[in-house]
């Protein structure tokens, strides 16, 4: 064993909380290993951090924390990566809907039923532009939604938002500039609405709470009475979320 007597033992998982998931990552320790290693073992185990001869718990978390970006970036890769592709399912506002070749040349993507009575969107343009075209489209349903319900909020506790922008963000839901500028991820619109609508009174609370205190916590769910189970949603499911386009 690589700990020294009275050294305490490693856990055997950690858990590293970003803004928009709790992602956790299997300790391991190798007394021959001379750094440690962040990978994603092929049988799909989950995220595995090798700890080194020497190595601690405060040094793994730190080290997880640095590379968290580039584990989700990997997380998304994977062969179970949905591309937006005709016959792909995509969870719309919470509820699956299978995309479908409309076989036409130009058009606007449509969200209906199939003719089985599924949840369908509709997309025109040649296959291999599918993708592209879903996920702009997803991402304008987004700045929609997310405008809609920032203005809500904002105009509840009498602030002014500058600006929305809408992001492909790895790390966070959404964030808040000290200008009034309120910035979020396009992949919100994949979540259950009520989860957006958190989201939105998240960032629209920091313009009058720039921090994460008491009052910004209890001015949070003033906006979104949700907030708690919002949360814990965005902590079991966020990170399935980076897995679409």
């Amino acid at each position: 064993m690589l700990l020294r007597a009275g050294k305490k033992a490693l856990p055997d998982h950690i858990e590293i909380e970003t803004e928009t998931d709790a992602v956790r990552i299997r300790l391991r320790t190798n007394p021959r290993a001379q750094r440690y290693l962040l990978r994603l073992p092929a049988d799909r185990s989950g995220p595995v951090l090798t700890v080194p001869k020497g190595g601690n718990l405060a040094r793994a978390e730190k080290f997880a924390r640095q590379n968290i970006n580039w584990l989700i970036e990997r997380l998304q890769d994977r062969p179970d990566h949905v591309a937006f592709r005709p016959g792909d399912l995509v969870p719309l506002r919470g509820t699956d809907h299978v995309i479908l070749a409309t076989g036409k040349l130009r058009g606007l993507i449509s969200a209906g039923e199939g003719e089985d009575g599924y949840p369908a969107l509709f997309v025109p343009g040649a296959d291999d532009h599918i993708p592209r075209r879903v996920t702009s489209w997803l991402k304008d349903q987004a700045r929609k939604d997310l405008t809609q319900r920032a203005e809500v909020h904002a105009k509840t506790i009498g602030r002014k938002i500058t600006g929305i922008s809408v992001r492909d963000t790895k790390s966070r839901w959404g964030s808040c500039a000290s200008n009034g500028r309120l910035s979020f991820s396009w992949r919100l619109i994949l979540a259950p609405p009520d989860i957006l609508d958190y989201v939105a009174a998240h960032e629209v609370a920091h313009l009058q709470e720039m921090n994460h205190s008491a009052r910004f916590w209890r001015l949070c769910e003033q906006l979104a009475p949700q907030t708690p189970s919002a949360r814990i949603w965005l902590k079991e499911n966020g990170l399935h979320l980076h897995g679409f386009g």
